[in-house]
């Protein structure tokens, strides 16, 4: 089993593989459904920021999204899904896809990530408390599960209200 990934933006063959990563990694269909909505919508969908794990075979394994959020007035992006193949968690398969999209991120000239997920995976990656930056949702989450980064320290990340994609249907 692979301990290196190969990273990269998803292609159009990859549309098949990532829908089969999400429903193998979650126990419906509804994160699934929401990449797939994701990539048709023109307002959240920013191409090169839908990220994949391959392993040596070229085979996805992994994926991390990015897509178009505001935090108040602010453009930002908003991590996740980010799902691995059950039998491929724990290999490192889903920080490869999550810092590679970072980084697709950075190189685009993003500065801002909010995500709503685990409290102690994502800091790793250096998210810490949303709230801690005067951050929020309207949405009841547990307060450590909504985490943000800014990826330029010249940039602060701003407070304010997240504005999630209309998929969402936050």
């Amino acid at each position: 089993m692979s301990s290196t990934w190969i990273t990269r933006a998803e292609t159009s063959a990859d549309i098949p593989a990532i829908r089969e990563i999400d429903l193998a990694a979650f126990p419906t269909a509804l994160e699934a459904d929401l990449v797939d909505a994701l990539r048709a919508d023109p307002a959240a969908w920013i191409d090169g920021l839908s990220l994949v794990a391959a392993d040596d075979d070229g085979n996805p394994v992994s994926h991390a999204l990015l897509t178009r959020c505001h935090i108040g007035g602010t453009p930002a992006l908003c991590l996740g899904p980010v799902a691995v193949r059950p039998e491929r968690q724990q290999s490192g398969a889903g920080s490869a896809a999550v810092l590679a999209a970072l980084a697709a991120a950075g190189d685009m000239g993003e500065y801002h990530v909010v995500v709503l997920g685990h409290p102690a995976y994502y800091p790793r990656f250096g998210f810490s408390r949303a709230s801690l930056h005067g951050i929020g949702v309207t949405i009841d989450v547990p307060d450590e599960a909504l985490m943000a980064l800014t990826l330029d320290a010249a940039h602060p990340l701003p407070g304010g209200t997240v504005r999630y994609a209309a998929p969402f249907g936050i």
